[in-house]
């Protein structure tokens, strides 16, 4: 949604902060994934770690989509959202018993299983429940991302998933483990990656893995590369979705799938980052020695990407045409690290004014706390404004 069409207007009456989504992206972004996994036949379920608002997660669910959980009560907003237990993939290094027996009851498609600790645990609870759990090994296939290191999940240490050199010992303790049944292989690698060539390096060595397993007469029905396909922070008016096309293609022209095998995507952030924006208002212009100051009433509470990672947010003053000035937008929180951008040209901004942080529909809402006791914001939607 370009600067030029927020409502503002509209905006006038609501109390900021506040998250909004336009609907009309989201549904031109789904309707794009949907037809490129089509075109291959492949299943896409989406992160819901990314946001899970309910709204976005009813429309995503009514497009078929399935989805990726990391926690039990994941699973539960996902079911609540209409995803059906059978599209349902359950990530995360530490399932707790609870959330197991959760997934187990719920009969739900898959537990991406990251130790042998866990495979044992969930053999354990599948077979008191007299049910054979399916997995699929999570790998580590050490390719580096090139991404932040907070999110860079696909290197031999990492506390996620296994070491390739550790899956020869776990095929042979599978053996033993009646209640589990073994139905492929999870990957991830990190997340906002931009350049997908980055994804090559991942198809060699799923295809490396998958001789080695046939080796041992194990054949997979289901492979699972994960997501991590990144979004433009920095001009989201020009570029509202990823390449999805190249994204997709570049899997199918790499990737020596078996007949009949599927393969499975977990895209989150590129599905819903674009179409969020979190709306703040400016409290004050507060002059400083050498620099001005844009305080706004939304912080780190509503934002913390920015605070956390030094992460980018493109940021406008959706109120203002008047030239352009520096300035540091930052929020109420008391910490010094409760700063949006500094050194930023803005249309120059005075009290009252709208401020637009842009890209905020992926791990905005749902990150958001309530430290010094703040609300959480509201959501409203373009097609209900």
């Amino acid at each position: 949604m370009a600067k030029g069409i927020f409502p503002v207007d509209k905006f006038k009456g609501i109390e900021t902060p506040f998250y909004f989504y336009d609907t009309d992206l989201l549904k031109k972004t789904l309707k794009t994934v949907k037809e490129q996994v089509k075109k291959y036949g492949y299943v896409q379920h989406y992160a819901i770690k990314a946001n899970a608002n309910q709204k976005i997660l009813k429309m995503i669910a009514s497009e078929g989509f399935g989805a990726d959980c990391v926690s039990g009560n994941e699973i539960q907003a996902a079911i609540e959202a209409g995803f059906p237990a059978s599209k349902i993939v359950f990530a995360g290094v530490g399932k707790t018993d609870k959330e197991i027996n959760l997934a187990l009851a719920l009969n739900i498609f898959c537990f991406n299983v990251e130790s042998l600790p866990e495979l044992e645990v969930i053999n354990e609870l599948a077979g008191k429940k007299g049910k054979i759990a399916q997995v699929a090994l999570r790998i580590n296939p050490n390719v580096d991302a090139h991404t932040h290191e907070y999110i860079t999940t696909g290197l031999n240490e990492n506390k996620f998933g296994f070491s390739l050199n550790q899956i020869e010992s776990v095929i042979e303790r599978l053996q033993s483990l009646k209640n589990i049944q073994l139905i492929g292989i999870h990957f991830h690698i990190g997340s906002q990656i931009e350049d997908i060539k980055v994804f090559e390096p991942l198809c060699e060595r799923v295809n490396d893995l998958q001789n080695s397993f046939e080796k041992k007469g194990i054949k997979l029905g289901h492979i699972n590369v994960g997501g991590g396909l990144g979004i433009d922070y920095e001009n989201p008016n020009a570029n509202p979705m990823p390449d999805f096309q190249a994204y997709f293609e570049l899997f199918h022209k790499n990737l020596k799938l078996r007949e009949g095998q599927i393969l499975h995507f977990e895209l989150g952030r590129s599905i819903v980052a674009q179409c969020g924006t979190l709306i703040t208002r400016v409290v004050y212009v507060k002059e400083g020695e050498i620099k001005e100051f844009a305080i706004v009433d939304a912080g780190m509470t509503d934002l913390i990407r920015p605070a956390l990672y030094q992460a980018y947010h493109k940021v406008e003053n959706i109120s203002s045409n008047l030239p352009g000035k520096k300035y540091d937008v930052v929020g109420p929180i008391c910490e010094s690290s409760d700063v949006f951008v500094k050194d930023y040209e803005l249309n120059e901004t005075h009290r009252g004014d709208f401020i637009a942080l842009r890209s905020a529909g992926a791990y905005g809402e749902i990150m958001a706390s309530h430290y010094n006791c703040r609300e959480i914001p509201n959501a409203y939607f373009s097609d209900k404004i």
